[in-house]
């Protein structure tokens, strides 16, 4: 057998007396010594034989300020190596992955003869009787464990050793490393980090054991270790078949198969010769736990999996209030901002309040206010632009007009001009005779008028046909609704009248039905036709609508009107949501563009539920949260008791239409999360409260201990249980807060989604800003498991 011997560049083995201890899922440290071989004697260089037989080679003597072991910096020797067999030299090529550029044993072999002369070793090809020597030492290490916490040490050293090359680096090196290694960091906690780890006398900066500790600090947690290690065989790799058993036993996936495991290894995996074994080693692990794959949200429900083949009316429709405004109601700016916000977040239904502008150009504002001027023909193109950005489903627009005939067919006009075909102008396939809406399906990509509409579909086509244009049709009080008619909810623009005129007013008057109450509106035919299946129409009475109301016919109804309807008619109230799309609209005291709480309006079944966008608070995280469900298209297909017309359900009285689920939920961890604002490095008191929100039954919240100046890792370890009697109206809220004294909380980062969107098993929470943005990389870590 020809001889390999190893260049003379390339440093030794050197045996540890202390146990072999990885640091990256099983790895070397950078300046950790090397394993020890079983039967070596100490101090010695060891080499593998064929058949597991051990043998040494003198220590080298090593270079000033080295210590046994110090692998961290590639250096020259000091001393020879004794003359060695290809076995060892392929041991301690594995080693010499600590070099710039590590060996590929399957490319070369460093293999010479040594002359008589004592020239350099040449460096020639691998001959075919060394490849089967290293084939055998191959698998004689990965049979001792060793070969992983090589190919660890190899990955991170390969990752890191080129932002070393020139000696130390500071903060922003620091940055640019966990970037490079795809780390997530929060920045104060990085900061606080670093300070502790710097040594005071180098300056602000840090080595390659500093790296360590911080890499470990960020991303090493021991509940992770825990868990790998209970399905690890060895504590050092999860083969497949393990991680198979740990898909179904913990994370509840009894679909789970070889595939699913594989498929995970492939993807999260850094290291690759583990990844070629099939296995994932503790660094691959940390990946899966903290990937969107180990959310709590289902990933199913990320994508649109509900019937989407239903009536317009069958679905909750996200939907926006005065999506103009982007801040309060009196006072604030209109921004084209509010349009393309509302529409990325998947918002189907958006309000424009429509006014007379100059030059005959209608403009957008929140009427007899000092709130800004946009212009309507802007406010199109805006919709034009990102309708269909995150969501193929129809947009509705819900128009407040207020506009003079001859600027609402200029309305009209910039409508047809500027959406095109994406404006539904005639029903689908033709018909008129319609007794039920069609499917958000049906009409992907159009975009619907919600307005006054004068007559019927079929008299709207024959106009249509016969190309009327500049007239105006007369609409009295009773045929038409807006915001302005609920008088319980706008600020009265006069005073009053006196109890007594009232009531002489009222005892003088004939009754309502026999002469109604005549306020008379114009609106353009141009307009009114392009209305074809949400026709505006003004809410009397439930026994008024199942008498006399249309499919394409919806109302419009006030918090406070609404409300009371529901607390004394609820099941009528259902059965006349089961047939007609209802929207909800805020109160007009709410000058502050403050929210009410759309869960109890989502109980009964109403479809728009709409609310001021521009509000960050508990109210927008539920309609985020809902609107989470199906693919975040905006449309969330309601429970089949708030579809069926012959429904007994109401939120007081679920009778048996309930389906209790038992749901339990132990609290392990926090990381990262955001630090207090009045601490000065990285510091909180967190506490996490779990809210749940649904028919007043299933009202609750629990709070869980208080964790003491720990934001960056703290641990609770505590359990909390529920009882949901309806759980597909339910809503789970995790509102993390730091307890700045036993009266005051401040508000630190929250996830809400609906209760039948949990996924089962260890799962990470992301965190959310009040303002809706992702606080990357604040996260719960938390163990879910419910029946039903």
């Amino acid at each position: 057998m020809s001889a390999c011997v190893r260049h003379p560049s390339l440093r030794p083995l050197l045996v540890s007396p202390a146990p072999f201890r990885g640091a990256y899922g099983g790895g070397l440290s950078p300046t950790s010594p090397g394993p020890a071989v079983s039967g070596a004697p100490r101090g010695s260089v060891a080499s593998v034989r064929p058949g597991g037989k051990v043998c040494s080679a003198a220590k080298p003597a090593l270079g000033p300020g080295r210590r046994d072991g110090d692998l961290g910096r590639p250096s020259s020797l000091d001393g020879s190596l004794k003359s060695v067999g290809c076995e060892s030299t392929l041991l301690i090529d594995c080693i010499s992955a600590v070099r710039e550029r590590p060996p590929r044993w399957s490319r070369s072999c460093r293999s010479s003869r040594h002359s008589a002369s004592g020239e350099t070793p040449e460096l020639r090809p691998l001959e075919p009787a060394c490849i089967g020597e290293r084939s055998r030492v191959s698998a004689a290490l990965v049979a001792s464990g060793i070969f992983l916490n090589l190919t660890s040490h190899t990955w991170f050293w390969n990752t890191i050793q080129n932002d070393f090359k020139n000696g130390n680096v500071d903060l922003e090196g620091c940055r640019r490393l966990l970037e490079k290694m795809q780390i997530k960091f929060d920045e104060d906690h990085l900061k606080h980090i670093f300070k502790k780890t710097i040594d005071k006398q180098s300056g602000n900066i840090i080595s390659m054991d500093d790296f360590r500790a911080i890499y470990r600090a960020l991303v090493h947690r021991p509940e992770f270790e825990e868990l790998f290690k209970a399905y690890s065989t060895d504590g050092k790799i999860l083969p497949d078949s393990q991680l198979l058993k740990f898909l179904i036993k913990e994370q509840f996936q009894t679909e789970a198969n070889e595939t699913t495991a594989l498929e995970i290894i492939m993807k999260y995996e850094p290291i690759d010769e583990v990844r070629k074994k099939r296995q994932l080693s503790f660094e691959g692990f940390i990946r899966y736990l903290n990937s969107d794959e180990c959310s709590i949200f289902k990933s199913q429900h990320k994508t649109v999996y509900q019937d989407m083949n239903q009536p317009l009316c069958d679905y909750f429709i996200s939907s926006s209030h005065n999506t103009y405004l982007i801040a309060d109601q009196l006072m604030g700016p209109s921004h084209l901002w509010g349009y393309t916000s509302a529409l990325l977040k998947g918002c189907r239904c958006l309000e424009i309040d429509c006014w007379d502008g100059t030059n005959n150009e209608p403009i957008v504002y929140h009427g007899h206010t000092l709130t800004s001027k946009i212009p309507f023909r802007s406010v199109i193109h805006v919709i034009d632009k990102y309708a269909f950005m995150s969501s193929a489903y129809p947009v509705i627009l819900s128009l407040e007009n207020h506009c003079s005939p001859k600027q609402q067919e200029v309305m009209a006009d910039c409508l047809k001009s500027i959406l095109g075909d994406k404006l539904l102008t005639t029903p689908i396939g033709g018909a008129v005779d319609m007794t039920e809406l069609p499917s958000p399906e049906a009409l992907k990509f159009k975009v619907l008028i919600k307005n006054k509409k004068v007559g019927t579909i079929e008299e709207g086509l024959l106009r249509m046909d016969a190309e009327y244009g500049g007239e105006t049709e007369e609409l009295s009080d009773s045929e038409s609704e807006s915001e302005d008619d609920d008088t319980d909810d706008t600020l009265p623009l006069q005073p009053s009248r006196s109890p007594t005129r009232r009531r002489r007013d009222h005892r003088l008057s004939p009754p309502p039905q026999k002469k109604p109450k005549v306020r008379k509106g114009k609106i353009a035919l141009a307009l009114s036709d392009l209305v074809v299946y949400t026709k505006s129409q003004k809410f009397v009475s439930f026994e008024h609508s199942l008498q006399h109301q249309q499919c394409y016919e919806n109302n419009s109804i006030g918090e406070s009107a609404a409300r009371k309807l529901l607390r004394s008619s609820a099941k009528e109230f259902i059965s006349h949501t089961t047939r007609f799309i209802t929207r909800i609209y805020p109160k007009g005291t709410r000058m502050s563009s403050s929210n009410y709480n759309p869960q109890e309006f989502w109980n009964v079944g109403c479809q728009m539920v709409a609310l001021n966008f521009q509000t960050p608070g508990t109210q927008m995280e539920l309609q985020d949260g809902k609107f989470l469900d199906n693919g975040g298209c905006g449309y969330v297909l309601k429970p089949v008791f708030l579809r069926d017309r012959n429904t007994t359900f109401t939120p007081r009285n679920v009778g048996g239409y309930s389906k209790p689920m038992s749901l339990s939920i132990r609290l392990i961890s926090g990381h990262q999360l955001p630090p207090s604002s009045i601490s000065r490095t990285n510091k909180a008191d967190p506490t996490v409260q779990i809210e749940i929100y649904g028919v007043p039954e299933d009202q609750t919240r629990k709070k869980s201990s208080i964790v003491r100046s720990n934001a960056l890792s703290p641990k609770w370890n505590e359990t909390f249980s529920f009882n949901i009697q309806v759980p597909e109206l339910a809503m789970i809220r995790f509102c993390v807060q730091d307890e700045i004294s036993l009266c005051n909380n401040e508000f630190l980062g929250q996830y809400t989604l609906p209760v039948m969107s949990l996924n089962t098993g260890y799962r990470n929470i992301p965190l959310i800003s009040k303002e809706g943005i992702k606080l990357e990389p604040a996260s719960l870590f938390i163990h879910i498991s419910y029946y039903r």
